[in-house]
């Protein structure tokens, strides 16, 4: 049997031997998870890194001109698609592959992305926009799923008019 290495009790880095010192005879287990030694109210350093990603969220949203949706008299379509464009976009922005018509499609996401903050969008003219981003992203199939979402927030506006 061979010796352990950090001393006689320790079992898988938990310290159950005697404490050191003629005058110590109790036990005493040594714990490595963090926060075992923090007094009570303090933020632990996962609660901490959450609110700080929740705080960096809100923020995000108050660059692009958003802010967080509650009860508020806001047409569902109009969120439904900022939601399924800005979903896009940040898909498309973390796509590593370049393609031809990629400043095309984050042009036209931008064009909708402002179309939907600011009320209720001309259908044609998301129409169009849709036209655009689906010709330039192709079959770029890590973008489909996306493209789909956004395909089906236009489709909730209905159709354009017909001419003449």
């Amino acid at each position: 049997m061979r010796s352990n290495p950090r001393g006689p009790g320790d079992v898988h880095g938990l310290n159950f031997g005697p404490r050191s010192g003629a005058h110590h005879t109790g036990w005493r287990l040594l714990t490595r998870f963090p926060g075992a030694h923090r007094r009570r109210g303090e933020l632990s350093d996962v609660r901490r890194t959450f609110a700080q990603r929740r705080a960096r969220g809100r923020a995000v949203l108050r660059s692009l001109g958003q802010r967080p949706v509650t009860g508020s008299d806001e047409d569902p379509r109009v969120a439904g698609l900022r939601t399924a464009v800005s979903r896009l976009r940040r898909e498309l922005a973390a796509h590593p592959v370049e393609f031809p018509d990629r400043g095309i499609a984050e042009d036209e996401l931008a064009a909708l992305a402002a179309m939907a903050v600011g009320g209720v969008p001309e259908i044609p003219r998301l129409r169009r926009s849709l036209l655009l981003i689906a010709g330039a992203i192709g079959s770029v199939s890590a973008l489909a799923r996306g493209l789909a979402d956004v395909r089906g927030a236009v489709e909730l506006f209905g159709e354009p008019p017909r001419r003449g």
